[in-house]
């Protein structure tokens, strides 16, 4: 995937010398050793930073994590990608009753928390969206959340997303599921 730009960021794909501060981010954002000890987490930032270069020589759809970089200093602030989503999402009102999963594409963000609040969530995820409408040509993007989780929310509102609750407890992260449609000019 291209590397994407906008006012104030840069959004590219992470290299190798991003580890660190990748590492960084997964505990900040998600809580300390939620992706499992420091080997694990290289395993899974090496495997972006291969399935970046992979994908796209397999013409597949640019899933994974990118890098959120304020273009003023070049720091990370964050991460924001696609993610195949494959939930149930036959248990919301506006998807097709069923009781199997079906898979849809899915956005999501994760900022350093001293970056909450200054709107580079949402730039970020509006670039990828454009990105997602215009050049994939996707139909459909989802996100989805747990129901305490406001700033996610948030985010979804101001993207325009379609806000649905899970009307079962579980998955815990499929409470709150943000659906942006790209819809057809009249």
């Amino acid at each position: 995937m291209r590397t994407l730009e906008t006012d104030r960021l840069i959004i590219r794909a992470f290299t190798l010398q991003d580890a660190d501060t990748y590492a960084r981010l997964l505990d900040a954002a998600f809580g300390a050793d939620s992706y499992g000890p420091p080997e694990e987490k290289r395993v899974v930032f090496e495997y972006q930073v291969a399935a970046d270069a992979g994908l796209a020589l397999l013409h597949q759809p640019p899933y994974g994590d990118r890098a959120i970089v304020l273009r003023s200093s070049g720091e990370i602030v964050g991460s924001v990608g696609f993610a195949p989503c494959l939930m149930p999402f036959g248990q919301l009102p506006s998807f097709e009753p069923t009781t199997k999963f079906t898979s849809e594409v899915g956005l999501f963000w994760a900022l350093f928390p001293e970056h909450w609040r200054k709107g580079y969530a949402t730039e970020a995820a509006a670039a990828m969206v454009s990105y997602a409408f215009n050049q994939l040509r996707l139909r459909r993007i989802v996100a989805t959340t747990e129901n305490d989780n406001a700033r996610s929310v948030g985010v979804m509102r101001r993207l325009g997303m379609r806000l649905e609750r899970n009307p079962l407890a579980e998955p815990a992260w499929f409470q709150t599921v943000g659906i942006l449609d790209d819809l057809p000019l009249a």
